[in-house]
């Protein structure tokens, strides 16, 4: 069911690659919240999430995000400024501290540069800030990480696998924040158990066909984005 207005509306999207399926023609809609999407490797979950924050065009069918037809040159356009991701294992160059990540960031993405120190006490990563981004634990590059990708406040952000190297003292930690940084969360996972009990909607792609899990727990309380 698509609601009269959704943060990502999907209308016979397919995806097609190399000569097959990556996804089958599907329909869908989401509103807001926390959306989780698992898939093992090569199950063409990257792919989806690609194309859902518009590196990618679908093979066929429409995507809307924000209210924009995002097929169209114009539509991304106007939507990309709203949007924020983070890759897998993101990539920095040697040498640059957390504050400098986060401030090319914020001026790649037009942002005052204000911004920067106030997303860096948000994350609490002041006293991190002139830290180099290499000498940092895993759960405090992936806090300068998503700073980097939120300095802009986004509408909608996707983060791919962001909990992968996080050991398991940090990952409710890390949760709360990643499901408050924007009104609609798309977040990754190889496995659907790693995704339900936080996630308010869980989807896994198999054989090329996106299902949406019926067993997610609602044991998160659900945190105003921002915070």
């Amino acid at each position: 069911m698509i609601a009269d207005f959704s943060t990502i509306v999907a209308r016979g999207m397919g995806i097609r690659r190399g000569g097959r399926w990556i996804l089958r023609p599907t329909t869908f809609g989401i509103t807001s919240g926390v959306v989780g999407l698992a898939g093992p490797p090569c199950s063409g979950r990257s792919a989806v999430l690609a194309t859902l924050a518009t590196l990618r065009r679908p093979t066929v069918g429409a995507l809307e995000l924000l209210g924009h037809d995002v097929t169209a040159p114009s539509g991304q356009r106007a939507v990309r400024t709203r949007l924020g991701l983070l890759p897998d294992r993101f990539h920095w160059a040697a040498g640059v501290t957390v504050a400098e990540f986060v401030a090319y960031a914020a001026y790649f993405k037009a942002t005052p540069s204000h911004a920067v120190n106030a997303i860096l006490e948000q994350f609490e990563l002041t006293d991190a800030a002139e830290l180099e981004m290499d000498m940092l634990p895993a759960d405090l590059r992936l806090r300068a990480g998503l700073a980097a990708t939120c300095v802009h406040r986004p509408d909608l952000v996707f983060l791919d696998e962001p909990l992968s190297s996080i050991a398991e003292p940090e990952r409710d930690e890390l949760i709360g924040l990643l499901r408050g940084l924007a009104p609609a969360v798309v977040v990754t996972a190889p496995d659907p158990a790693e995704l339900t009990g936080w996630c308010d909607r869980v989807f896994s792609i198999a054989r090329a066909r996106l299902i949406e899990s019926l067993e997610v727990s609602r044991s998160w309380s659900r945190v105003p984005a921002g915070v």
